[in-house]
């Protein structure tokens, strides 16, 4: 696994975290999501969300590299859904692309997963596209599909699943 700093992010994060938002959003879901709503992802209105949601106590953790600063990030807290009986969601977890398969997506997700042991949670889950080729990951990570349901992204219904783990306590070691 390649050694990266995870801590929890402060305000002056926050467009490292939205360029990796737009940049991550744009590799992954092209082809998914409506080509649109991609572009018309900027840095700047990204910045100014994560701006918001930072001065409003989301908690976010990020993955920051010696040489290349901030590489990935990822939040955390109550289920926002009441499907599946899970008390705790993975809200974001999103790396760039070039540190993928490294080793650091998972000590991103067992640290948010810590996190939420900590604030009460024994449950959780997170909500991905269903044709979204990370979800092998959460599968490799041990999360099990747990819920689904239709949504709608830049005027188009998209299908998600979520992957759910019965204890955050349970992740296992998995080389993805």
């Amino acid at each position: 696994m390649t050694v990266v700093d995870l801590h929890i992010a402060t305000l002056e994060d926050a467009e490292a975290i939205a360029r990796i938002h737009v940049e991550t959003w744009r590799s992954t879901y092209a082809g998914l999501l409506p080509d649109e709503l991609l572009v018309g992802m900027s840095l700047e209105k990204q910045t100014q969300m994560w701006q918001r949601m930072l001065r409003g106590g989301e908690t976010v953790v990020v993955a920051e590299d010696p040489r290349y600063g901030i590489i990935g990030f990822g939040s955390y807290g109550p289920n926002r859904s009441a499907r599946g009986g899970f008390t705790g969601e993975v809200y974001t977890l999103y790396l760039l692309p070039d540190f993928q398969g490294l080793g650091i997506g998972q000590g991103l997700l067992r640290t948010l997963f810590g996190a939420l042991a900590r604030e009460g949670h024994e449950t959780a889950l997170i909500w991905v596209l269903a044709n979204n080729p990370t979800r092998f990951f959460y599968e490799a990570m041990g999360g099990k599909p747990a819920a689904a349901r239709n949504t709608q992204m830049g005027g188009q219904t998209v299908r998600e699943v979520a992957y759910g783990w019965e204890s955050v306590h349970a992740v296992p070691s998995a080389r993805v």
